[in-house]
């Protein structure tokens, strides 16, 4: 009987309101807004919300002597849910995920996430948060049913590591072992037509049918199409110049953020991406394939000052093979990146996208940063944005360092990569110095407080650039940094 009363009303000041303005946006017909007065956020489904934890990754050192025992514990509106702990893990993908069932009636889910490193005496919390409060490790999130999106500790706009991210070096102890982690994560729930609109979006924003999919649809024609632009808050109604906007000016435009975002780019957030490919196997068994924790070893100095690197080693159009030859000469460098990174042509778009390395047998010089559509060598101007590299190279100099092939991998990729940043030969003067290397030169004595892998005499040392903090002729790489230099023109011919 309280719910016909309450619809009668309904119905009663629903008639009086529409005799004033026929023409509502608001109030479209009496279904609809029996509906929301009900308060039943979708009332095609049953709503469950989905948490799906899709990396992690150890920023600090966990444990002395292994890596970590990672575990997850999320409470959502107090149940509590717990993952297995997968031991000795330092980076994790695919890891888990939770569903649970949720209120229809209510509009806000509340959500804490807890990253835990297993002990058989006592787990410790890994600091996940962006709060300066050592206290403080967890993150706490709000999900509405209403809009699909949450908000809290993690959100959106002007969140340092980017929505679905957490990342405890956001408390500025990126040089201080606070156990600090990244996780990455989605929440969302189910919907009737699985476009993931959320039925009040649909059905009162958007004006879409929420029984009908519109994953894909551009309504406004400004090439994105709308789950992109909901999720990122953007209005799918009203058109962008996607083409030019470039909030997080990593020169990753948004268009070419959609593009990309089978690898959760974040238009909000910097992001790098390379492709590498590599030589067929020489006669010796040298291999030029880039190692998993090589890959994984290189992003963590970044990821921790939310500078997000994908790779593609074949997960799109990256991981090619190149047919072996004994040297490669200069000459054939601009043929491989023609025919293996732009495929003549026909992939030119992922020249504004991507940075393209890849792995031969021999090369003199044995590795060098290039510009793609310029003099391969001279390559450390404006519009760098290739390497190459010998892999025969790589295993003389893990044994010569006494360091895992995938350390010297990754090293490599991470100093030639400075050079596509903008770190050039001689500016700072330390950077390539070949007399920094042995100890009977001045230089190696006069730049030893540039403690970057830009610098020769660490770079198969110090998995880092230089923060310029280390003293007299010290070099703030990281400050320096030009993500765009790579799509800088120029009119130089290098």
């Amino acid at each position: 009987m309280k719910y016909i009363s309450i619809i009668m009303f309904g119905l009663v000041l629903f008639n009086i309101l529409s005799s004033v303005n026929s023409s509502s946006n608001y109030l479209v017909n009496e279904e609809e807004y029996v509906e929301l007065f009900l308060d039943d956020y979708d009332p095609l489904v049953n709503l469950k919300l989905y948490v799906d934890f899709i990396s992690i990754r150890a920023l600090d050192e966990i444990e002395k002597f292994s890596e970590a025992d990672f575990y997850i514990k999320i409470l959502i509106n107090d149940n509590e849910f717990k993952s297995p702990i997968i031991k000795n893990k330092n980076f994790l993908y695919n890891f888990w995920n939770v569903t649970c069932d949720v209120p229809d009636n209510i509009e806000t889910v509340d959500i804490n996430i807890q990253l835990w490193d297993w002990n058989p005496i006592k787990s410790k919390l890994c600091d996940i948060s962006q709060s300066s409060d050592k206290d403080s490790m967890d993150v706490n999130i709000i999900y509405n049913l209403k809009t699909g999106r949450w908000y809290g500790d993690d959100n959106i706009i002007d969140d340092p590591s980017g929505y679905g991210r957490l990342n405890g070096c956001d408390d500025g102890s990126i040089y201080i072992n606070e156990r600090d982690c990244e996780v990455v994560f989605n929440i969302f729930t189910n919907d009737f037509d699985n476009d993931l609109l959320t039925y009040y979006v649909e059905k009162f924003v958007y004006h879409t049918d929420p029984k009908i999919s519109n994953l894909g649809d551009d309504l406004d024609g400004d090439k994105l199409p709308i789950e992109w632009e909901h999720k990122w808050g953007y209005n799918p109604l009203i058109w962008d110049d996607h083409l030019h906007l470039d909030y997080d000016k990593d020169s990753i435009n948004n268009y070419e953020e959609y593009l990309t975002s089978y690898f959760l780019s974040n238009p909000y957030r910097a992001d790098i991406f390379i492709e590498i490919d590599w030589m067929e196997d020489g006669p010796d068994g040298i291999s030029g394939i880039v190692p998993d924790d090589a890959k994984e070893l290189m992003k963590t100095p970044f990821h921790r000052r939310n500078i997000v690197i994908h790779f593609d080693t074949g997960e799109q159009e990256g991981g090619e093979i190149i047919p072996f030859d004994d040297e490669v000469t200069q000459d054939e460098v601009l043929d491989i990146y023609q025919k293996y990174f732009l495929h003549n042509g026909i992939l030119d778009w992922r020249r504004g996208i991507f940075h393209y390395g890849f792995f031969v047998y021999h090369i003199k010089p044995n590795g060098y940063a290039f510009r793609g559509d310029g003099n391969p060598f001279w390559g450390y101007g404006p519009g760098t944005n290739s390497f190459i590299i010998s892999s025969r190279l790589m295993v003389r100099m893990a044994e010569k360092v006494s360091k895992p092939v995938s350390y010297i991998f990754a090293a490599s990729i991470m100093h030639e990569m400075g050079h596509n940043f903008g770190i050039r030969f001689g500016n700072p003067i330390g950077c390539d110095n070949s007399r920094t290397v042995k100890p009977w030169y001045l230089s190696f004595w006069l730049f030893r407080n540039y403690k970057s892998i830009m610098n020769y005499r660490y770079t198969y040392f110090i998995m880092d650039y230089s923060d310029g903090t280390h003293g007299r002729r010290d070099f703030n790489d990281w400050e320096k940094i030009k993500i765009d230099y790579f799509e800088q023109k120029t009119s130089i011919n290098f």
